[in-house]
Order: C-alpha cells, then sequence, then structure tokens
C-alpha cells in the first residue's frame, strides 16, 4: 500500500472518530443542560425535594385532559410532603379534562391534607376542580363559579352560499356528524346537543350541592352561569374563606394539624425532569454549535407543532368565555 493510500485511510479514521466524539459531545452537553437547569430552577430543585414540606400545585389556563398531570398528582400522593396548595387560575376547559384533573385531586386528597386558593379565577372547569378540595379560599375580588355547561360550533352556511360552495355528503344517519356546520342545525340535531348538555349540567350541579353542601334554593342561586366574585362567593357557600396562601397554610395547620413553619414549594405539574422548552432550546444552541443545525432546527419545528395543537379544544366545555375575549 502506497504512502498516500496510508494517508487517506488514517484521515478517514480520524473523521470518524471526529464524528463519533462530536455526537458524543452533544449527548453529554444537553444532558448536563437538563440536569443543571432541573437544579437551578426554583420549581425543579422544590420537586426533587419537596420531602419536609407543603407542596405547592399550580393549575393555570384552558384544563385539557393530560395524563402528564395525571402521573405526576399520582407521584404527589405516594411522596413525602406533609400537606398540598393548589393554586387555580383558570376559565375552565373541556368537561372531560376538568373532570379528569377534579378526580386526580380527590385522591390525592384522600391521603394528603389539601386545601384549595383561587389565585384570579376559578370559573366553570376551574371551578370542577375547585371543589375537590374540602377548603376553599379565595381573595375578595377573585372570581368563582359559571357553573354551567356549553357546545359551541361555527356554522358557515350563510359563507358557503354567498361563495358558492355546496358541501355534499353520504352518512349512514341523520344524526351522523351532526351539527358539522356546512348546513342549518336540524331540530333532531339540536335536541341531541340539547340533552347532551342538560345532562353534563345536572352532573355539575350535583357536584356541587354535594361537596359546597348546598339545598336547592341555595344551588339555583349559583347555579345560572354567572361568576361571582371572592366577597360575594363566601355568602354563597362557593368557597370557605377570603384569604391568600397564608390564609390556607393556616387552615391546614389549625385544622389538619399540619407542622408549623413548613415551607411551601412549587411542585410542577409537567414531565419530571425540567422544563421542556428550556431543553428544547439548550439542545438547539448545543446541536447548532456542533454543526447539526437541521437537527436544531427540526425540534424548533416540534415545538411549533405541539404549540399549535393545543389550540383546539374538543369536545363538551365548561369555559367562562367573557364576551371581550369570544
Amino acid at each position: 500500500m502506497s504512502l498516500d493510500s496510508d494517508v487517506i485511510v488514517d484521515r478517514r479514521r480520524l473523521r470518524r472518530k471526529l464524528t463519533f466524539w462530536r455526537v458524543f459531545a452533544a449527548i453529554v452537553v444537553v444532558a448536563a443542560v437538563a440536569v443543571v437547569g432541573t437544579m437551578l430552577s426554583p420549581r425543579g430543585r422544590s420537586a426533587l425535594t419537596t420531602s419536609g414540606s407543603i407542596a405547592r400545585v399550580n393549575i393555570e389556563g384552558i384544563i385539557r385532559s393530560d395524563s402528564e398531570r395525571v402521573e405526576a398528582l399520582e407521584r404527589l400522593e405516594n411522596s413525602h410532603v406533609a400537606a398540598v396548595v393548589v393554586h387555580i387560575n383558570s376559565p375552565g376547559g373541556t368537561t372531560a379534562g376538568s373532570e379528569q384533573l377534579y378526580d386526580s385531586l380527590v385522591r390525592l386528597k384522600a391521603k394528603k391534607p389539601l386545601v384549595i386558593v383561587v389565585e384570579g379565577l376559578a370559573a366553570s372547569g376551574g371551578y370542577i376542580a375547585a371543589i375537590a378540595g374540602d377548603h376553599i379560599v379565595a381573595q375578595q375580588s377573585s372570581l368563582v363559579g359559571s357553573i354551567g355547561v356549553l357546545f359551541q360550533y361555527p356554522n358557515f352556511t350563510d359563507l358557503l352560499k354567498t361563495v358558492g360552495v355546496k358541501v355534499e355528503e353520504v352518512k349512514s344517519s341523520p344524526l351522523k356528524a351532526a351539527p358539522n356546520g356546512f348546513e342549518p342545525t336540524s331540530p333532531e340535531a339540536r335536541d341531541a346537543l340539547d340533552a347532551l348538555v342538560k345532562d353534563s349540567y345536572a352532573w355539575f350541579k350535583g357536584l356541587v350541592k354535594e361537596r359546597r353542601g348546598m339545598d336547592e334554593a341555595q344551588l339555583e342561586k349559583v347555579a345560572d352561569g354567572r361568576v361571582f366574585t371572592g366577597h360575594q362567593a363566601v355568602d354563597l357557600k362557593l368557597i370557605d374563606q377570603l384569604g391568600d396562601e397564608k390564609t390556607a397554610v393556616a387552615w391546614l395547620v389549625e385544622q389538619k394539624n399540619v407542622a408549623k413553619d413548613l415551607p411551601v414549594r412549587d411542585y410542577k405539574l409537567s414531565p419530571r425532569f425540567g422544563d421542556l422548552t428550556f431543553l428544547r432550546t439548550a439542545a438547539s444552541v448545543t446541536l447548532d454549535a456542533l454543526g447539526l443545525g437541521a437537527v436544531a432546527r427540526h425540534l424548533e419545528q416540534i415545538g411549533a407543532v405541539q404549540a399549535a395543537d393545543r389550540l383546539a379544544l374538543d369536545g363538551m366545555l365548561a369555559l367562562w368565555q367573557p364576551a371581550a375575549t369570544r
């Protein structure tokens, strides 16, 4: 073998080794960034060290079905935390997601003393989650209630007529995929939807009546879909006390014999090891620096798809929507 051939072989070996070590270094750096990010983040640090403390759980924004949230609350059931303070700031969401969250909090409450704090809003599905607790604290200006259910769908019939488009279909029965928004809603379809809404509404009202210890007269005062301020909600039995997190902790000490002066630490309901948005960003920067920019761009695209998926709310809603935001 000639000297030139030996040099070419050596260069190829060197290139393969260099590629291997680049990939290995990328993996190590991403893993290190994830671990350091978790440890330095107040939420991440406290999620790993909740023993001997009161866990603070935050429920914010639109409520949907979420298996990761269920698993996180199940882990909290089996942890060594002394109690749980659940902060809610939500206009609600899907009825299925709200019911799932309610069930998870009830299971958690069976094992840990639990109190609810309404930050700014616990309406509709957010209020379903709130009544999982035995004690609800809210600020005077917080909004609670909106006991009701709705089913919304757009109807494009007039628009399609204007542009001269007709949607044709063949279906197995008159109520299959009805309403579909491309034709006027039939009386039969409207009656079917009305039955769905009334059934879920009856379930919602029954839950409030049982959990808040109301009679029929008290329930009728609050079950017309309105929201109430915290100040109003006390007299209406929608909440138990005005206050904030300190008020909630004081209740735990007095009523549930939780040790005094325990620290309150955040417990994150998203995936166990840190914030995925932070991790994707760190991974993208690292991979780009190592000459693997295509992989970095793919990670960014994954994040965009996941964000877009959150925009859809499927199914029946337990959601409070002020007129200005419709």
